[in-house]
């Protein structure tokens, strides 16, 4: 071997090690860099986001809530944790809530514009029994018709079958409603069936709050929806307690009043 041939390959083997080393070291210093910037960032900050739909999930993808806009609020085109969404339902802008078996289990949802002769708005915010629909709700709703407004406002609770599921619940009302087309006494015979299996039906029990008839108050019914009692301002300023047989008639009141019938 030359003295030139030996310092040629002397060379080369530095530059190797050289290059060797910078790989490394460029490595490193990403890797670090890079671990250090998600750790100071782990929390994002934005100051606006523009979005059409948020999906919160849990790290095993379980949708526990749904943030979204009109155009993509979930009525049937979609599945939410693997389970078909309610088709049903209007579209709406608002959240929609599920629980840890992936049941939706609650919402709140708001709209309003206007109409050819006024407007119309409303705004619900519910909770729902496990695996069936609300048991209760703070509901709002104002329509114009004209020079007529009606506002009705409270908060409601409500009974719920005991063996209701919401998937079976869908598929009887699909049920239901195909018979309806050809035989409506057979359909309405039928719901009755359902509902003394505890599928379908629910009744509201109490409302608090302020009715159509601009009555404000304290609402109670029984088992089958009938009001049974109430105690309430009306829109005169008349404050009255009433007291009612399961046909709706008035059985005891206090100013004391004459019997008859009377909705709330």
């Amino acid at each position: 071997m030359t003295i030139k041939t030996f310092f040629k390959n002397t060379s080369m083997k530095r530059e190797l090690i050289f290059l060797r080393v910078f790989a490394i070291a460029t490595v490193t210093a990403i890797f670090f860099i890079t671990a250090s910037a998600f750790k100071k960032n782990e929390n994002a900050k934005f100051s606006v986001i523009d979005v059409e739909r948020i999906n919160i999930v849990e790290k095993d993808g379980t949708v526990k809530m749904v943030i979204t806009n009109v155009g993509r609020f979930p009525n049937g085109s979609d599945k939410i944790n693997s389970r078909p969404t309610n088709e049903q339902r209007k579209k709406r802008s608002g959240m929609l809530f599920f629980n840890e078996d992936g049941i939706e289990c609650g919402g709140f949802i708001y709209d309003g514009q206007k109409t050819a002769n006024g407007h119309s708005a409303g705004l619900s915010l519910t909770y729902d029994q496990y695996d069936g629909d609300q048991v209760m709700q703070l509901l709002t709703k104002d329509y114009r018709e004209g020079n007529e407004r009606f506002v009705t406002s409270g908060l409601m609770f409500n009974d719920r079958p005991s063996n209701e599921s919401q998937i079976r619940t869908a598929e009887i009302m699909k049920e239901l409603e195909e018979i309806g087309k050809k035989d409506p006494k057979s359909a309405e015979q039928k719901y009755k069936d359902y509902q003394a299996q505890g599928l379908v039906g629910g009744s509201p029990r109490l409302m608090l709050g302020k009715s159509r008839s601009e009555n404000n108050g304290l609402f109670l019914f029984d088992n089958k929806g009938m009001p049974r009692a109430m105690f309430y301002v009306d829109k005169e300023n008349n404050a009255k307690l009433e007291f009612f047989d399961d046909k709706g008639t008035i059985i005891s009141s206090f100013p004391e009043k004459k019997n008859n019938k009377n909705g709330k």
